[in-house]
């Protein structure tokens, strides 16, 4: 999972809930103080939420546009059916986030994070005419790597027999003993944070995204002739290292989208929230760019 180097929305940036005709969704908003050059949509991977890009919102505040980041129906703040799989199903997430687009407005730069990056591509390939470009960040073409495929087996095996804080002591004794006892060090409340937001994800929402994690298959060709037959700008993110899906694998997707490729030196899987000034100038020059082009 994200973890956020910190929890505190930044002056500008506000909580709300997004109204649609498939619910509610929680989301933060961060709005320049002058007239925005572009909107972002930003949305979150597995186990993950809004806050995984809290620490992207002041510089790309800075660089003049207004980011909206929200919690997938399951995730953190927004709920969803405990006894029931088919409402997370992807094309019923991409549904959500079309859903999201029009509440938000605009035609927004569209970014998915990991599992985020599938819910995206869904999006896109339902109706690409509807963003300004899209981003994929630390997201493979199709299922993850063998090694992450066994411990995401093993978390669906606990969600079927075992309560969500019973899973969360084992993940933390996992944890210390990979770190050989040194514990992370994290910002002010964000250890409560992760823990209250691990608690908060629906277990029918995990087991439902986590099992298409390990059986999506490689749909980069039909995303690119989507992208070529909209005029639609793509680029990926990644770090330098990430255990999900390799670095190659994901500078290879970015050829065959015939799109840009950024790595990020000093990131693992979540560049958003572990360089996120590096990252936020990489994202925002790509939108300045694709806005230009557009218009």
């Amino acid at each position: 999972m994200s973890t956020p180097p910190f929890v505190a929305l930044p002056v500008g940036a506000r909580a709300l809930r997004l109204a649609t005709p498939r619910g509610e969704f929680a989301a933060h908003e961060a709005l320049p103080a002058g007239a925005p050059q572009g909107t972002a949509l930003l949305v979150p991977g597995y186990t993950g939420s809004k806050e995984d890009f809290i620490a992207l919102l002041e510089p790309l505040l800075r660089a003049g546009f207004r980011v909206v980041a929200y919690d997938q129906r399951g995730q953190y703040q927004t709920s969803g059916p405990e006894d029931d799989e088919s409402p997370y199903a992807l094309d019923e997430l991409a549904l959500d986030l079309l859903a999201v687009a029009d509440a938000v407005g605009d035609r927004p730069h569209l970014l998915g994070h990991s599992f985020g990056g599938f819910v995206a591509r869904e999006a896109v390939l339902r109706d690409a005419l509807r963003w300004s470009s899209l981003t994929l960040m630390s997201t493979g073409p199709g299922q993850i790597a063998p090694a992450e495929v066994e411990r995401t087996r093993m978390l669906l095996d606990a969600l079927a027999g075992m309560d969500m804080e019973s899973i969360w002591q084992v993940m933390q004794s996992m944890a210390a003993e990979a770190a050989e006892g040194e514990p992370p060090r994290l910002g002010p409340g964000v250890a409560e944070f992760i823990h209250r937001r691990w608690l908060a994800n629906v277990p029918a929402a995990l087991t439902a995204m986590g099992r298409r994690l390990m059986s999506e298959p490689d749909r980069v060709d039909a995303l690119a002739g989507v992208l070529a037959e909209a005029g639609l700008a793509a680029q990926v993110v990644s770090g330098d290292t990430d255990y999900v899906w390799p670095v190659s694998a994901q500078e290879e997707m970015a050829a065959r989208l015939g799109g840009g490729y950024v790595r990020v030196q000093g990131a693992g899987h979540s560049p958003n929230a572990e360089r996120p000034a590096a990252t936020a100038a990489a994202l925002g020059g790509f939108w300045a760019k694709a806005s230009a082009t557009a218009s």
